[in-house]
């Protein structure tokens, strides 16, 4: 798969991804890419936040890769619930980065609104990456998720919600794992 052949949809979570953080930069390094821009990003509606990928999605005809962090990832998945058959073959795969447990007891009540979350598997190939130690989502919670949604799953040793407080500003090591979604799907295609 070509890079040109692809748009990079980046999709931040809750109080969007500043200037450090990981998906800022990779936003600037990928060729074709893109940020979902949301209207409200200190108060998360989820029907907006959906709206606003399923738009993203139609605004051009080429394919598109998704890469969420935190609140993006439950996004993706309440967008692949919900949307149609010509949407959801537009994309060619996910790379979901620390999902946020929008179910868990101590969840900011500003994202209670993204509860439940969907478990339906994705329709396009995914890889989740959590952490051990990630205040949003425990590691089983992430494998979890993962297994329901599909997705081939990682969990990082000590990352916290592998943003860019826990010191993920470029992530150069994150790349491994578009790079290896991207092989995926070559191999699908082949």
């Amino acid at each position: 798969m070509h890079a040109d052949a692809i748009r990079y949809l980046i999709l931040p979570g809750w109080q969007n991804s500043g200037p450090d953080h990981w998906q800022t930069h990779w936003e600037q390094l990928l060729p074709n890419s893109a940020r979902v821009e949301q209207a409200d990003w200190q108060a998360p509606v989820r029907s907006a936040w959906v709206q606003a990928l399923d738009d993203a999605l139609s605004a051009s005809d080429q394919p598109a890769m998704l890469i969420a962090h935190s609140l993006g990832c439950i996004t993706v998945a309440h967008w692949a619930a919900l949307a149609s058959p010509a949407a959801l073959a537009k994309v060619r795969g996910a790379l979901l980065v620390a999902p946020a447990d929008v179910e868990r007891a101590n969840c900011p009540a500003a994202l209670a609104g993204f509860a439940p979350i969907p478990r339906q598997p994705f329709p396009f190939p995914s890889v989740l990456v959590g952490s051990d130690n990630d205040p949003a989502a425990s590691a089983a919670r992430a494998l979890e998720l993962a297994r329901a949604w599909g997705s081939e799953a990682g969990v990082l040793a000590g990352a916290g919600h592998i943003n860019a407080k826990a010191g993920f500003h470029q992530w150069e090591q994150g790349f491994a794992y578009l790079y290896r979604l991207q092989t995926r799907l070559r191999q699908r295609a082949a």
